[in-house]
């Protein structure tokens, strides 16, 4: 018997109804369910854990019904597990959750038997140290964000890209992004946009000071340490927009690839380039 997850956004009534009538089409199709609605992403790490444990890790795939925040807090639940996953959108742009509530019947099809695509995403790890001790880590599908409050002054950031001094950027801020995530505040901060399915780490900074620093694209197997700098005031580490800590001078965020990416279920209707066209109306005049 083939088992499928639901999870839909927390606190949303339609997520949550719809999420029912998608069950009960399942199991009428024979199919064993698991409905959960998500939990939130600032939560304990243990109820993150016990929330994760209850996936079957034998799940056919994962149906998240929401929007691209919805997916991004189940991805970064799901660090252990290879089970596909599809985004059902009920939020707002559906960038990630690409697939809309009418034709989302004809993808539960195609999951039944089996005959779907999947694509494959490459995750982040970030690791927050203070006085040599961890603090915080997070797994990422889309970017970490150092950045600086509003009227902060401008922070320093120090960065090393395999042991290798790399610069030192005087900004606003530094994105450390995905290529999936290459297209969220990376591209809004001037960064590249970068095929999704690309194994990179894209670094981008914030408003920086220097117009001779621009984003740099590097392996996927590079392993990133970015120092704050001994003047830094009202600092944060942002995790997927979602999660995030507040920094101190001389903290250390270390960013290399997750062991597991993420496996995305795939639209077999539209290319990479027409939801580019489609979503953030690229290359139109």
């Amino acid at each position: 018997m083939a088992k499928i997850t639901i999870i839909y956004k927390k606190g949303e009534p339609i997520a949550a109804q719809l999420g029912s009538e998608i069950g009960k089409w399942f199991e009428q199709r024979d199919a064993h369910v698991l409905l959960l609605e998500n939990i939130a992403p600032h939560a304990q790490k243990s109820s993150l854990q016990d929330f994760a444990q209850k996936v079957p890790s034998d799940s056919l795939a994962v149906v998240v019904l929401g929007g691209d925040g919805t997916l991004l807090s189940v991805a970064r639940l799901l660090t252990d597990r290879d089970i596909p996953v599809l985004g059902v959108n009920i939020g707002g742009m559906g960038f990630l959750t690409e697939v809309s509530v009418e034709e989302c019947y004809r993808f539960f099809e195609d999951i039944l038997v089996q005959r779907f695509e999947v694509e494959r995403r490459m995750r982040l790890h970030a690791t927050f140290y203070r006085s040599g001790k961890s603090v915080l880590d997070s797994t990422v599908l889309n970017d970490v964000v150092i950045n600086k409050a509003a009227i902060a002054r401008i922070v320093d950031l120090e960065v090393t890209i395999d042991g290798l001094p790399l610069t030192t950027y005087r900004a606003d801020g530094l994105i450390v992004a995905t290529a999936t995530g290459s297209t969220a505040y990376n591209l809004s901060a001037g960064g590249p946009i970068v095929y999704p399915t690309a194994e990179t780490i894209i670094l981008t900074p914030i408003c920086e000071f220097s117009l001779t620093n621009r984003s740099i694209i590097l392996p996927g197997d590079a392993h990133v340490e970015i120092r704050v700098g001994a003047k830094a005031t009202d600092v944060t580490l942002t995790c997927d927009g979602q999660v995030g800590c507040d920094l101190q001078a001389g903290d250390i965020v270390r960013v290399e690839q997750a062991d597991r990416p993420l496996f995305l279920i795939k639209s077999r209707q539209e290319d990479y380039f027409t939801i580019l066209r489609n979503k953030l109306k690229w290359g139109q005049r």
